[in-house]
């Protein structure tokens, strides 16, 4: 999300944080109203009903017309339609964690639970536990999964061997690959899934 747009956003909900301000913009998306018809509306003093007004018109939430010696206000429908078509789409919204490090919670994860093994000649990072967490294990069972090259079908016994480098307790992470189909079976032979989203309870999905 460009920065002009985040900052539009981030203004958006800070105008809108506010019990008054969400009450005005629910009379004027209906009607018509000058600062004094809203003072008494709301129970508010005309001042700070001015202020409150003055943070919507900052977003162009609101249009000003003259009639007489009062100031009519209303909802600018087309602004909240524009906002809503440049700013409140998924793709917009899930943009604001770009400057995220979004890998980071699954690398404290695997920091936390894995160990180098180095009571043999080759260095190999050994899980310390199976995490009770499902989102914990789901991190480590990736990591896992990622042993196995994609487009390759292993019989079960090369799967165990692989797995008990890991871990003695293969048979559980066998289970556990397919249980969040992070891995296929078919008749003994396993095989990587590739495409995997968050599920329910934070469970691994294939698309």
């Amino acid at each position: 999300m460009k920065q002009e747009q985040f900052q539009t956003l981030l203004q958006f909900f800070k105008a809108l944080a506010d019990e008054s301000r969400l009450k005005i913009v629910g009379i004027l998306a209906n009607q018509e109203c000058s600062v004094e018809e809203l003072a008494v509306l709301l129970q508010l003093k005309e001042p700070t009903v001015s202020h409150h007004l003055a943070k919507l018109k900052k977003l162009n939430l609101v249009t000003m017309r003259p009639e007489g010696n009062s100031r009519l206000y209303q909802l600018d429908n087309e602004a909240l339609q524009t906002i809503s078509k440049e700013v409140f789409t998924p793709e917009k919204i899930a943009s604001l964690i770009e400057n995220v490090d979004t890998e980071a919670w699954e690398t404290k994860v695997l920091k936390n639970y894995l160990e180098t093994n180095t009571d043999s000649t080759e260095e190999v990072q050994r899980l310390k536990d199976i995490p009770a967490s499902r989102k914990k294990r789901l991190v480590l069972l990736k990591w896992l999964a990622d042993k196995f090259e994609v487009g390759i079908r292993y019989p079960e016994k090369t799967v165990n061997e692989t797995l008990k480098r890991y871990h003695p307790d293969y048979a559980t992470l066998r289970r556990e690959l397919i249980g969040y189909q992070l891995m296929q079976r078919d008749n003994g032979v396993y095989w990587r899934m590739t495409e995997i989203r968050g599920g329910n309870g934070g469970d691994g999905r294939v698309v």
